[in-house]
């Protein structure tokens, strides 16, 4: 009888939420984890979460992180590699976090190679004290390119706290929004939890992620799944699972 009790309140731990789009667990590219060893501990803590498919995102950026879509995928290689060697079934891909600089600006411009997820999702980031001046000629770009931009975690950037209704504007121009699941939680400030409540009120969310860096930003989704924004934001009609 017990063991059936224990069974069925596990299963209250399992979200309907199977697909994370966008994580640092590509080992030494990034602030994320920085060995095989800890990517598969956090990959573990997924699994037990109830994901099926991490779509994970190395950063991008010219003056710190330069990765390339060469480097980046050599490394996914190694790491889907490691995780047949450890027996572990999870479904690992990747795509890349662009921060929006002069880069990544001509990169798209030029047509070089873009690691994006799903229906061509090009997910990308911005300073957080102000809106990049180039912003919205950076939307047209990358829609007329045929990427669908995704701004990963809107709640974050202090210019749309402020000023929540600028989210609109972009929502109207193509953009797709992605929300940090620990923004739920109150992680980073109770500003951006606030905010992050404010788009899931209006249904301005597209996507959920994890933002995964090491094990605790893991944890922390299991934080978030027991809370009521995020059940109400599991209600809109995401696009993770369809990934």
């Amino acid at each position: 009888m017990f063991d059936w009790v224990r069974k069925k309140d596990a299963s209250k731990n399992v979200s309907a939420l199977q697909v994370d789009i966008h994580s640092h667990l590509l080992p030494g590219l990034d602030d994320g984890v920085q060995s095989y060893e800890e990517s598969e501990d956090v990959i573990l803590h997924f699994q037990q979460l109830g994901y099926r498919k991490l779509i994970t995102s190395p950063h991008v950026m010219s003056d710190t992180y330069k990765n390339t879509s060469e480097r980046i995928l050599a490394r996914l290689t190694k790491l889907k590699a490691f995780l047949v060697d450890r027996e572990i079934d999870m479904e690992i891909q990747a795509a890349a976090e662009y921060y929006l600089d002069e880069q990544v600006f001509r990169m798209v411009d030029e047509n070089q190679k873009m690691l994006t997820f799903g229906n061509n999702y090009l997910l990308f980031e911005t300073n957080f004290l102000n809106e990049p001046f180039n912003m919205k000629e950076f939307i047209f770009l990358a829609t007329t390119k045929g990427y669908k931009p995704v701004l990963a975690h809107p709640e974050r950037y202090l210019y749309l706290q402020n000023n929540i209704d600028k989210a609109q504007d972009f929502l109207e121009r193509g953009v797709l929004f992605q929300m940090n699941i620990s923004s739920i939680t109150g992680f980073y400030s109770k500003i951006v939890q606030t905010t992050a409540q404010k788009l899931i009120d209006r249904g301005w969310v597209h996507l959920l992620g994890s933002d995964c860096h090491h094990l605790q930003h893991a944890r922390l989704v299991g934080e978030a799944q027991q809370m009521k924004y995020f059940q109400k934001a599991l209600a809109l009609p995401l696009l993770n699972n369809t990934l």
